[in-house]
């Protein structure tokens, strides 16, 4: 998709917040002329992450907010922009959040990618298998290769009401469009509830979970 892309002149940017904890990232092999990704989805502060982008082409770009340190040198005749990414990093940065973002990053570092994503494959099996077993549920998406998160509708249960259910018992999902609502359509669903794994879960804690979603569909289900 990057190639056909500049094969015709776009420039590409890739949302990669859902990649950064847990595949390897290398934007040389992509290619990608920006790359961005946030901290909250690897395990660090909300509100701060990182912009990737080529030199050449941020050289090119014009800074979008004025302030300290953005600028070389100021008089009334004209402005030289700093250095990048300088120029990008006007007034007081967020200090606190990328130390904290730092702190974060050596984490995922120290377990290492590939424990991570060997944890949570394990993890996203035994849920996919109990899921299965419960009659009703339908899961939506099992491709072969896909990170530990599983979405999921049940016959005759709004996925807001199984959201509100679990939550009630401890049981954090997610429910709704999960930002592809034309995906949604396409399938001709209103939404699904989706329970996501990371390296901090266990299997008793999916256990828990399989346990309140049965709980929740012998009262609710019609």
């Amino acid at each position: 998709i990057i190639e056909m892309a500049h094969a015709v002149g776009a420039k590409v940017l890739i949302d990669g917040a859902q990649a950064s904890s847990h595949l390897t990232i290398d934007v040389q092999y992509l290619n990608a002329d920006f790359y961005a990704l946030s901290a909250h989805k690897m395990y660090g502060p909300t509100g701060v992450g990182i912009l990737y982008g080529k030199r050449s082409l941020l050289e090119k770009m014009p800074p979008y907010q004025g302030g300290g340190e953005m600028i070389k040198e100021v008089s009334f005749e004209g402005t030289t922009f700093n250095d990048i990414p300088y120029k990008f990093e006007a007034g007081t940065p967020n200090i606190a959040d990328v130390v904290a973002f730092k702190a974060s990053i050596d984490f995922i570092n120290e377990l290492g990618k590939e424990n991570i994503a060997s944890h949570e494959a394990e993890l996203l099996s035994y849920a996919t298998q109990q899921l299965k077993e419960i009659e009703g549920v339908k899961i939506i998406g099992e491709a072969q290769n896909k990170v530990s998160v599983v979405s999921f509708i049940v016959d005759g249960i709004h996925h807001f009401d199984l959201g509100m259910w679990m939550d009630a018992k401890g049981v954090a999902v997610r429910t709704g469009h999960h930002c592809t609502q034309p995906l949604m359509d396409r399938f001709c669903i209103e939404g699904t509830t989706r329970a996501s794994f990371s390296v901090y879960n266990t299997k008793a804690e999916i256990d828990i979970f399989i346990a309140a979603l049965k709980d929740i569909i012998k009262k609710l289900k019609p």
